[in-house]
């Protein structure tokens, strides 16, 4: 199939949801009023607490949601065919996940900036905040640790792809004081600096990684992880404007930017997809995903589609810097329609590439060679990459030789493909990164906002002891499972946590809409709850009977611990959710049998 013949009209949709489903939704369900003030301006507290332009905010909020879910996921279902992943991405993105987003970045703009647990405890119940709180806690955790592997498979013994990843790191720091201390209110100055230092970046990679200095920026894969805790630690720690914001900020010019001339790029060249729309592994079997077609497309692809881990920063940092309240409109709905384009451009790039050499990135060479599938362009591709791509699993390198065929397609680009490559793999990279130091973020506020109910002074955000005891907390956490972890065992998991958070963010919502007695308008939250919910359960059990499970307990003694966690970890993350959904049926059940009372405070 053409590839012009799905970027046209998945446009189409997505311009037609946003204005038309999410105006209904904010004028019919949400009432957004400009003339409420905003946890930005009543708890102004200058690091935090920032009132921000929408645009930059909606930067920071887009970076801080486009991780690796909506590159990676795509990539690795494309083992199931190129349709599945696609009809997946545009019907859950319209329907579930930017309604997801939007009802959560509203609530929590409602109540002050509050978090998913807390909103949770108020509106279905105390056991039931408390779950949640211990629930988003460990999904976030796995959700990181998933994120964090790509990054650090993609930049392993890469000294081009480190020194510029590196270098946007005091680029964001550099723009932040200027931004918002030496220069304040020159966005335009800041961001033309910045884009042009993130090229430059590109095009010295190559000369730095050939001298003498080159390998300084040579890391392995345990290094990379080490260096990968280190920027999240500060990150947290720092304040707002001056790492976290400005990064995420021009790191959104990078990534819109990247995914239109993609999208440009698709049209020029208008690739043939290579793939089949169905493979043969829909059954299950496949190299990279044992699982069959249902559930596990719906869990590999997550972020793109819709992702649990967004109403992290729905209700963590965005709310905290919300200047009015018609923001959420094109913050909450909008960036998550973003979101779903590119993990649709993820998957053409994807599914551009001969199955052969598809599979010869994405899995190992004993595994590859068992299947038996040849290779037609891989030895050309590497040559001109300049990089080996073999056996680089995890989906961000297939992804960066596909977009780099694509781009080298346009004219006048043939002989640059190398530096389109690692130009891709920086664009990969700064997806992650800036989901990293977001949610490590978020998880110091969860944390200390949870040890807070025992001991008061940890609850405040500003208390410095406690902002670095749960940041080392947080960042020890999923920084052990990228050590110990791969792909194959890590991506499932970070699914199926990150699926099951967004269930439990739905029924948050449909709580909210029932406590404010908007019951008719429920629909618009339970029905993806309904599916998502039920897929991703039995998506949980089938990965701890046919696969985790398996290694605690089989031949390979050194698989054991890491079977019998992963095990563990599913298994609670899964109990924790059923417990979190009866106790919001429950509520339910109260409310429209007029056992309980419609809250009065719900929008308060």
């Amino acid at each position: 199939m053409s590839a012009l013949l799905i970027v046209l009209p998945v446009l189409c949709i997505f311009m037609i949801a946003y204005r038309y489903y999410s105006a209904f939704i904010a004028a019919r369900i949400m009432s957004l009023d400009d003339s409420r003030v905003t946890p930005a301006h009543s708890k102004f507290d200058g690091a935090n607490y920032y009132p921000t332009s929408r645009w930059v905010l909606f930067g920071h909020h887009f970076a801080a949601i486009s991780g690796a879910g909506p590159l990676i996921g795509p990539v690795l279902a494309a083992q199931f065919g190129y349709a599945p992943g696609l009809i997946w991405l545009v019907g859950g993105v319209c329907l579930g996940g930017a309604v997801h987003d939007f009802i959560t970045l509203w609530a929590s703009t409602r109540r002050g900036g509050r978090s998913l647990a807390n909103i949770a405890r108020t509106e279905i119940g105390p056991l039931a905040g408390t779950i949640a709180a211990i629930a988003v806690l460990f999904i976030l955790i796995i959700a990181l640790a998933g994120l964090g592997i790509a990054v650090v498979n993609a930049l392993a013994e890469s000294a081009w792809g480190t020194f510029t990843i590196g270098v946007t790191i005091p680029l964001a720091i550099f723009m932040g004081f200027y931004m918002f201390r030496w220069r304040k209110g020159q966005i335009r100055e800041a961001t033309i600096i910045g884009i042009i230092a993130m090229i430059l970046a590109v095009i010295l990679g190559r000369p730095v990684a050939d001298s003498a200095i080159g390998s300084w920026f040579i890391l392995s894969r345990h290094q990379l992880t080490v260096a990968l805790a280190l920027y999240g630690f500060a990150a947290s720690v720092l304040p707002v404007w001056m790492l976290l914001t400005p990064r995420d900020y021009l790191s959104t010019f990078m990534k819109i930017g990247t995914i239109l001339l993609l999208a440009l790029g698709v049209i020029v060249v208008n690739p043939t997809l290579q793939a089949p729309a169905f493979s043969s592994f829909v059954g299950g079997g496949g190299p990279i995903i044992p699982g069959p077609l249902y559930p596990f497309v719906f869990i590999m692809i997550a972020c793109g589609a819709i992702s649990g881990f967004h109403s992290l920063i729905g209700s963590g940092t965005t709310p905290k810097m919300v200047d009015k309240e018609s923001d959420i409109r094109p913050i909450g709905y909008g960036a998550m329609l973003c979101e779903g384009f590119v993990g649709v451009m993820a998957l053409i790039a994807a599914a551009a590439l001969h199955p052969g050499d598809y599979y010869a990135i994405n899995t190992s060479a004993s595994v590859f060679q068992n299947l038996g599938i040849p290779t037609v362009n891989i030895a050309v591709l590497q040559s001109q990459v300049a990089e080996n791509v073999v056996a680089r699993p995890g989906g961000a390198v297939s992804l960066a030789v596909g977009m780099a065929q694509i781009f080298s397609g346009l004219p006048g680009m043939s002989g640059l493909m190398a530096y389109w490559y690692h130009f891709a793999i920086m664009f990969e990279a700064l997806f992650i990164l800036t989901t990293i130091d977001a949610g490590t973020r978020v998880g110091r506020f969860l944390l200390q906002e949870f040890v807070g109910r025992l001991w008061k002074p940890f609850a405040r955000p500003e208390w410095l002891p406690g902002s670095l005891i749960s940041t080392s907390l947080m960042v020890l956490a999923w920084a052990y499972f990228i050590w110990t972890g791969s792909i194959n065992t890590i991506w499932p998991m970070f699914g199926i946590a990150n699926q099951l958070l967004g269930s439990v963010a739905l029924a948050v919502g449909t709580t909210i809409l029932i406590n404010m007695g908007r019951a008719k308008f429920a629909w618009v939250t339970f029905a993806p709850l309904c599916f998502l919910s039920v897929t991703t359960l039995t998506a949980g059990y089938m990965s701890v009977r046919d696969n985790f499970w398996p290694m605690a307990v089989g031949l390979d003694p050194a698989l054991h611990v890491q079977g019998y966690i992963d095990s563990i970890f599913t298994s609670i993350l899964m109990v924790l959710c059923v417990i979190i959904l009866a106790s919001a049926a429950r509520r339910w059940t109260m409310v429209m049998t007029g056992r309980a009372p419609v809250l009065e405070l719900a929008e308060a």
